[in-house]
């Protein structure tokens, strides 16, 4: 991966690529981001937990993820059921990504609720390492490689083993994500992940550009035994917001990739041909889901200034 194939990819993605520039920055005039941006900011981050967490498999109502959010219900006092399985499901791993997915820990299902408060708290992660609206300085982010660990740590915690979290595979198969087909193995996991790491901060191409590459390329990768996709996502979603691209950082494109699981993987397996028409496809998808994802964070926005947020 060179500065000269990135090059080329934004050229040949260059309208996809301004269409989704357009779009966040028409965002951010709107009212809502003169003085309650932190509360778009915040629905916005649950919204995309919540549609992170469904493409792994773990689907369950808004209103529950909200108010697991601000802490007013619990597991162990909730009455509600999500659609599926029942207050206690369990999520094959990538579920949304792959509909006969491989279930972790010798066929044992993954608690569902575990996976949603992974993702949760990958929420609030984003948060954390993101710049406030309006700040005069870009985030300093740690380098690529602990800024994945530590997104996998976060999201792990509670559904996968200790002794797995933040680290890169070596001999492990990937248990998630099997529609993206066979994975990398041994050296060459690492090797890939230090190439992106070594792109990643020495390019200068547009952040939807970057957040696309590094989306699609952890999850083709799949560098931790299970996870990925919430890491991929989290990690896109971190560089969109500090790159400059969605300085509000509520925009939303992980509602297309829930609503379409299929497509979103097929663009991903694209993407891993290394075919240029089809990391160009992947890359222009990509754009349109971001311009998607501020529609639908305008729409949060009149909520909150509406109060009507449900």
């Amino acid at each position: 991966m060179t500065r000269d194939v990135l090059a080329g990819w934004v050229e040949m993605t260059a309208e996809a690529v301004e269409s989704a520039r357009t779009a966040c920055d028409e965002l951010r005039w709107h009212e809502a981001y003169r003085r309650r941006w932190r509360e778009v900011r915040a629905e916005a981050g649950l919204r995309a937990a919540h549609a992170s967490a469904s493409l792994e498999g773990a689907r369950l109502p808004l209103d529950l993820v909200r108010s697991l959010a601000t802490g007013t219900t619990s597991w162990a006092t909730s009455s509600s059921s999500p659609p599926d399985d029942g207050a206690r499901a369990t999520a094959p791993l990538g579920a949304g990504a792959a509909p006969t997915g491989v279930q972790y820990a010798g066929g044992r299902g993954v608690d569902a609720q575990s996976v949603l408060v992974g993702a949760l708290r990958g929420s609030s992660l984003v948060e954390a390492l993101v710049p406030d609206l309006g700040a005069q300085q870009r985030a300093a982010l740690p380098p690529l490689p602990q800024l994945l660990a530590r997104a996998h740590t976060v999201v792990g915690a509670g559904w996968l083993p200790v002794d797995a979290l933040g680290r890169l595979r070596t001999d492990e198969p990937a248990l998630d994500q099997r529609g993206l087909g066979s994975s990398s193995t041994g050296l060459e996991v690492a090797s890939r992940i230090d190439l992106l790491a070594r792109t990643v901060a020495t390019t200068t191409a547009p952040a939807l550009v970057v957040a696309a590459l590094v989306h699609a390329e952890v999850l083709a990768v799949r560098p931790f035994v299970a996870g990925n996709g919430m890491v991929a996502r989290l990690v896109a979603r971190v560089i969109a917001t500090s790159g400059g691209l969605d300085p509000t950082g509520s925009i939303l494109p992980e509602l297309t990739w829930a609503a379409s699981p299929q497509l979103y993987v097929a663009g991903v397996a694209g993407y891993a041909t290394g075919e240029p028409d089809r990391v160009a496809a992947w890359v222009t998808a990509y754009a349109s889901a971001v311009v998607a994802g501020a529609t639908a964070a305008r729409a949060v926005a009149d909520s909150v200034l509406a109060g009507s947020l449900s």
